[in-house]
């Protein structure tokens, strides 16, 4: 199956991907990836079926936007490629229905035009590709795309156990760490709390051993991580 490459003038950079140290790890994940093909061209998702087992992927092909719909999200990175043109709900309003969700989106396309491009990689898509779609072209594409899902998993995991270790501090360890992360010093947080130093002092070393960490540079990572914001220094407090 031959499914050209995709014209010059609809041709839309697809996002790099850093190559970090969770490089390793993203690999064991996708061990557990899958393919889901979208597409009420049943000759087309047989053949790519076909062209994605080959490459010993997972597949499972839907007729129809709302088919993919019923069935539960993937637990492991996943990658849709997508049709533009679907009777039941166009590719880019599922790409919409699915906003906040893992899996990564390769549209394939015989309908394309730039606007529509343009908008679909605006709001999140890995790549957009015409038919028919050369066969490697579309493998490195969903190669992207399963590494995104994996990294995006990998992120919101890290979100989630960051925000459990922050459920474990009192009222006062969690005003305190904010502090801390603002870069404030202990005797400047007794101030701006009304408490003493000694106390705020013991606090810290307590928001360190539940935070699991060793440096306030590591506490600051996993306050962001967590999405928890420093409150305002202010530096006129008894420095």
């Amino acid at each position: 199956m031959s499914l050209s490459t995709v014209p010059q003038s609809l041709s839309c950079p697809a996002p790099r991907l850093s190559s970090r140290n969770g490089d390793s790890t993203l690999k064991g994940e996708l061990s557990d990836a899958l393919v889901c093909v979208v597409d009420d061209d049943e000759s087309i998702c047989r053949a790519l079926a076909r062209l994605f087992r080959s490459a010993r992927f997972h597949v499972e092909t839907f007729g129809s936007s709302q088919a993919y719909l019923r069935q539960p999200p993937h637990n492991g990175p996943s990658c849709l490629v997508l049709d533009v043109k679907i009777p039941d709900l166009d590719g880019l309003k599922l790409q919409e229905a699915l906003a906040g969700r893992e899996e990564q989106i390769v549209f394939i396309t015989g309908h394309g035009d730039v606007p529509m491009c343009a908008k679909a990689m605006k709001s999140g898509a890995v790549d957009f590709l015409t038919k028919p779609v050369d066969d490697k072209e579309l493998l490195a594409a969903v190669h992207r795309a399963l590494a995104r899902s994996a990294k995006v998993r990998h992120l919101a995991f890290g979100r989630a156990s960051s925000r459990k270790l922050l459920g474990t501090l009192t009222p006062r360890e969690f005003e305190v760490l904010q502090r801390v992360i603002a870069g404030m010093l202990n005797k400047q947080i007794a101030v701006e709390l009304g408490a003493a130093e000694k106390t705020i002092k013991v606090h810290r070393g307590r928001v360190m051993e539940k935070m699991g960490v060793a440096s306030v540079a590591e506490l600051v990572r996993l306050a962001q991580i967590a999405g928890v914001p420093p409150v305002a220094f202010k530096r006129n407090s008894n420095a």
